[in-house]
This record gives structure tokens, sequence and C-alpha cells, in this order.
């Protein structure tokens, strides 16, 4: 297994690596966040202008502003911006508002091998991949993952310890879409690995906002058709 840093595996930071394979796509228009900007970066303006938003996380989870997991919990519920949640971003405050459970799972990190199986070959987050795909050092998650029971499923990993793991997620929250994707460490370069941008771009793509009725506000509404 490569003896990796994560400074030298990401020298300008995971967010930047992620970034960069977004804006091989001429029709994204991509910015970043950091936690040690005001508000984390994420601004009611900000995330006003957001469609989709990439959220990873790692040991910094708790301190993540409360008023700004609720502005992101709106903005997906409420008015359909996508989120795609990476790695470590299932213990995130806003993924496991979303979810409504602990979203706890096991892991290991033993730089071990991932398959990635495909196992909805007609989804649009799978477009363009093999039937599989590899990353050869990755860090373990395994089964149980408890989440809610995904409204489509998409990828399936394996691992060479002999776990396996749900890790291409999709639900439906609200007028808002929300995609899981397992892979992705700090001390493996697994957000330069060409599959991986694939899956990236077409999920946001996926997770895009679409036009539709506006959510209504509830209460007592008049008939549509006349009664008695």
């Amino acid at each position: 297994m490569p003896d990796h840093e994560p400074a030298k595996v990401y020298p300008k930071g995971m967010h930047a690596a992620i970034a960069e394979g977004l804006n091989e796509h001429s029709d994204f228009v991509v910015t970043t966040a950091t936690m040690d900007e005001p508000e984390h970066g994420l601004t009611a303006k900000v995330l006003d202008e957001t469609d989709v938003l990439i959220w990873w996380g790692h040991i910094a989870h708790h301190e993540v502003s409360d008023e700004v997991v609720e502005r992101v919990w709106s903005r997906v519920v409420t008015d359909g911006m996508g989120l795609i949640v990476l790695h470590s971003g299932h213990m995130s405050k806003p993924f496991r508002k979303l979810m409504g459970t602990t979203c706890l799972l096991k892991w290991r990190e033993a730089g071990e091998k991932e398959r990635i199986w495909v196992i909805d070959r007609a989804h649009p987050i799978s477009d363009g991949l093999p039937d599989y795909f590899e990353l050869p050092h990755t860090e373990m998650y395994g089964e149980p993952f408890d989440i809610p029971q995904p409204d489509e499923l998409v990828f399936v990993s394996w691992f060479a310890g002999g776990e396996v793991f749900r890790s291409g997620c999709c639900w439906h929250r609200g007028r808002g879409k929300v995609f899981y994707f397992r892979p992705g460490h700090e001390t493996y370069p697994i957000y330069y690995d060409a599959n991986v941008r694939i899956v990236l771009s077409n999920a946001v793509k996926w997770a895009a906002p679409v036009a539709g009725p506006a959510m209504a506000d509830g209460g007592a509404t008049e008939p549509i058709e006349p009664l008695g």
C-alpha cells in the first residue's frame, strides 16, 4: 500500500481536485466553499445561486453551524437544490437530517482494493461507465449501513477483505434529489480517477433542479370542483 499523506495527494485540498474534474465540463460553473469561511462559505446568497451542492467532510461534522444545516435542508426539500454527499459525508449533519437515521456503518482503513459494480445500467449516473471499475487502495465501508431504503441503488462495492456496501444511493426529498457516493478518502487519489469523475459529473446532471410546481404552503384550501 502506498504511503500517502493528504497534503501530497491533494496539495490544494480535496475540494480543489473535485472542482478540477467538474471544470472539465464547459456547461458547469463550479465554485468551492470551506469550513474556515464565514458561514462555511454557504451563505443564503450562495445557496440561492446553487443548483447542486457537493458535500464532503471528515472529523469536523460537529463544527458545522446548525443554521447552515437548516439552510441546506430547506434549499433541497423546498427549493429543489440537488445534494451529492461523498464518503465521510455520511456522518454530516445535512445528510443525517435528510435521512432521519444514524447513518452509521462499519469501516476499516487498510488500503485494500475496492471493486464498484454498476447494478443499474439504465440510470443516468452510470452513463459512460463499464460494468465495474476498481480503486486499488481505499478505506473500506461495510454493511449494515443505517440509511433509509434508497429510491434507486446505482452502485454496490466489494472490498478485498470480503465486505460489500451500497455505494451509490439515490433519494428524493421534497422537490430535491440526494445522491450518496462512497469512494473518496484524504489519503488516496480517488478524486483523480477518471471513472469517479464520470460519476460525479453524471450525478450533478441528475441532481440538478427541474421545473415544476412550487411546494404548497399547506393549510385550508378551496375545492377545484363545485361540491354538493
